[in-house]
């Protein structure tokens, strides 16, 4: 990686200097020097008063972009916007069960990786791309590598999710949404209406929805065996629960436009939800000296939680078109929940019951700048800078059916406040129309402190992140370029790993352990390569090969120990730890093209197609899987759209395919997950010009998923297998417009 790095600068700065020399005077040139060709005729450039179109944005952007519009987002019918992403090119959906969803993921690359943006900022704590649906969102950008005015807390890329802004929109949309799992029911509403009084225009978006769901028949295995093979334990758990929750998401827009051309705009974000669920475990004991901890567990929660977040700018215009960009923001959360559980022995006597609270309180308010002036044609500066302060207050009580404490800190207020400042410059000039540079440079920093009964803790991290990104359009192949960006981003521990109350697991094992936080934790520092060649095929269509490295510097991971509770028991407690060095690289290959394109007279087929491969390495952990966690070798997608020339109906299906997941997490633990295979299909009616009816089926093959979890230490293998069903979804929507 190292010896990479400058031969990366050469080539670009090379390319640099060339464009320099040509743009000389001739007084300027040195003697010996070889006269330019005549430079290729300036295109005539049309400016229209829409949006350029996805592809391109994609194909202008210095620094690699992909954007999916409102044509990827309504192509499928998806009730979340996690179902969209995962088809995106190196986008895997890590966590939960297929067809469910889960956290978001680039290049394969385990939580936290991934930088996750609403309208240019941080989601707010607790949200979910899941919670959203695709009906509020405008376009979502993908980034590879950072890029300064966004925050380079992007060690696998960024992705931006611009919500609903109604531009181009003219007409009242509602949506009605049914999806069936399993014969329950959960329907969906939404409504998006625009509007304009003077100079004030509006769009009004809100969407309301119940979900219902049930798991059942989820079986687990735990098994612990001494090396001389004495079998301590060998026990059988069945799962099954039920979850009912109602949400409602509201993203007005407002935008005012002055007598001077000044802009004033303003996007609050509103999520309420609230859950019920219940849920029963059987543990039975099927060989082992060691008896069971119960034999039946009956759990009901309750859960609410509410988010608002505010996005606003002011756009004010100066001489010479330069512009200033002031952006203020301000985020409200607030989490409450509460459970009870009750163990019993095979007599259906109480052995125990858990009482379980948690309320917690987030705010935040945030303001930032950015000052861009042109310096020529195709040559944009900009400088700017952010700050933000959050405070975070939680309660989480947990006692047991003698009203003891499970923690030492339960009952007592943790209170954390956060303050992160930076700023940041970069330079975006296209020198030739065959060469484009971006150079930036940010410096962020980022302090959390917290108060707890068992005392004040703070953790200051600063990281600066110097970033090229380069663009050659090749000379005679218009269609053809190729991009190079050497960059330098980060992981910064959020506040659950700093600070966090313990997480307690009611099976406490190895395999299953209590979670905690740790103050001293120092930020992920990474550096990354990447190209990439792209061949564009008429309107939307594009051929691309990518391949990426990043070293990764303070690796976190999670360490099992050993700790002694309030009640005196042994148990055991993951905590995150720098651990040493990493190493990830990879390729991507995507295609994606109209039939109509390559072939005339060809069907109406869209037609796109994937493919990632990664390897990784973690030092100090023993081979040959002591990949990064959760990072799969390899995924592939592939979807086909198809419409009908006759009849006013289309068709498509997507197949997403991820193999089997080995990872050696430590000397002591191997944990290892079983392939997903998601196949989706829609049906699309269009009944009028106006209104459309769509049928799809998500998780068509609705196969199982399996986990194991080894943990060998003290002369003792323990292991957790699981095995849970996954359902098919089938969803109904009908839009329409008046």
């Amino acid at each position: 990686m190292r010896k990479l790095i400058p031969i990366a600068c050469l080539a670009l700065t090379g390319a640099h200097l060339d464009a320099l020399a040509q743009q000389a005077t001739p007084e300027e040139r040195p003697a010996n020097a070889v006269k330019p060709e005549a430079p290729p005729a300036v295109q005539q450039v049309t400016i229209t008063n829409s949006r350029a179109s996805d592809m391109d944005e994609r194909r202008n952007s210095t620094a690699g972009k992909q954007v999916y519009g409102r044509e990827e987002l309504d192509r499928n019918g998806d009730s979340t916007l996690g179902e969209v992403l995962k088809r995106l090119p190196g986008v895997t959906i890590g966590g939960g069960r297929p067809g469910r969803g889960g956290d978001v993921r680039m290049r394969g690359l385990g939580s936290g990786y991934t930088q996750v943006l609403l309208n240019g900022e941080r989601a707010p704590p607790g949200f979910s791309l899941e919670s959203l649906s695709p009906d509020q969102v405008e376009r979502v950008e993908v980034m590879r590598g950072p890029v300064a005015e966004n925050s380079a807390r992007a060690i696998a890329g960024t992705i931006n999710v611009v919500l609903r802004d109604g531009y181009q929109q003219r007409d009242v949309q509602l949506k009605l949404t049914d999806a069936v799992e399993r014969g329950l029911h959960s329907p969906n509403v939404s409504l998006t209406l625009p509007g304009k009084v003077g100079g004030l225009s509006y769009t009004l978006s809100g969407s309301l929805g119940r979900n219902r769901q049930e798991n059942q028949g989820g079986q687990g295995v735990i098994r612990d065996v001494r090396d001389d093979g004495t079998l301590v334990k060998l026990q059988e758990l069945a799962d099954a629960s039920a979850t009912t929750s109602e949400n409602l998401h509201l993203t007005p827009r407002l935008s005012y436009k002055f007598a001077n051309g000044d802009t004033l705009n303003f996007q609050p974000f509103v999520m309420a939800q609230r859950s019920d669920g219940n849920s029963r475990g059987e543990l039975r004991q099927l060989a082992g000296e060691r008896p069971p901890e119960y034999n039946l567990a009956l759990a009901e929660t309750h859960a609410s939680s509410t988010f608002m977040r505010g996005f606003g700018n002011w756009l004010h215009k100066l001489q010479g078109a330069a512009k200033l960009d002031v952006k203020f923001g301000f985020g409200l959360g607030r989490r409450d929940s509460d459970s009870v559980r009750n163990q019993y022995d095979n007599a259906g006597a109480l052995l125990d019951r858990f009482t379980d609270t948690d309320a917690t309180r987030d705010r935040s308010l945030n303001t930032g700048g950015k000052y861009n002036t042109p310096l020529g044609q195709g040559h944009l500066l900009a400088a700017g800078w952010d700050l933000e302060a959050g405070h975070r207050e939680e309660t989480r009580v947990s006692l047991d059916k003698d009203g003891n404490a499970q923690f030492a800190d339960s009952g007592d207020n943790l209170v954390a406040d956060t303050r992160r400042v930076a700023v940041y410059a970069q330079d975006e000039w296209d020198i030739t129309p065959q060469f484009g540079v971006y150079l930036g440079a940010r410096w962020e920093g980022i302090r959390t402190t917290s108060d707890r009964a068992a005392g004040r803790v703070a953790n200051t991290s600063r990281v600066f992140s110097p970033l090229l990104h380069g663009v050659w359009r090749i000379p005679g192949f218009v269609k053809d370029q190729v991009r190079m960006s050497l960059t330098k981003s980060y992981k910064s521990p959020n506040v659950q790993d700093l600070i966090a109350l313990p997480a307690l697991s009611r099976l406490n094992s190895a395999t299953r352990p209590d979670r905690s936080g740790n103050p001293n934790l120092k930020p992920e520092l990474a550096t990354g390569l990447d190209m990439a060649y792209e061949h564009y095929l008429g309107r939307s269509g594009i051929l691309s090969a990518s391949a990426f490295i990043r070293d990764i510097d303070n690796l976190i991971r999670r360490e099992l120990s050993e700790y002694t509770a309030p009640d005196g028991e042994r148990r055991w407690l993951s905590t995150p730890t720098n651990i040493s060095h990493a190493r990830t690289r990879g390729i991507e290959l995507e295609a994606k093209f109209q039939l109509v394109e390559l072939m005339a007279d060809a069907p109406a087929i869209d037609f796109r197609t994937n493919y990632s491969r990664f390897w990784s390495s973690v030092d100090g952990i023993p081979g040959p899987d002591n990949r990064l966690d959760q990072q799969p070798r390899q995924t592939a997608n592939i979807g086909v759209d198809y419409r009908m020339k006759d009849l006013p109906l289309s068709m498509g299906a997507s197949f997403n395919w991820t193999p089997p997941i080995r990872v050696q997490t430590s000397t002591s633990q191997t944990v290892e997950t079983s392939r997903r295979r998601v196949l989706d299909a829609h049906v699309l009616w269009r009944i009028t010009p106006l209104t459309q009816l769509r049928v799809s089926g998500s998780n068509l093959l609705a196969d199982d998923a399996s986990s194991d979890n080894l943990v060998h230490t003290n002369g003792l293998s323990q292991m957790s297998a699981t095995l849970n069903p996954t359902y098919t979804v089938w969803s109904a929507r009908l839009e329409t417009k008046f």
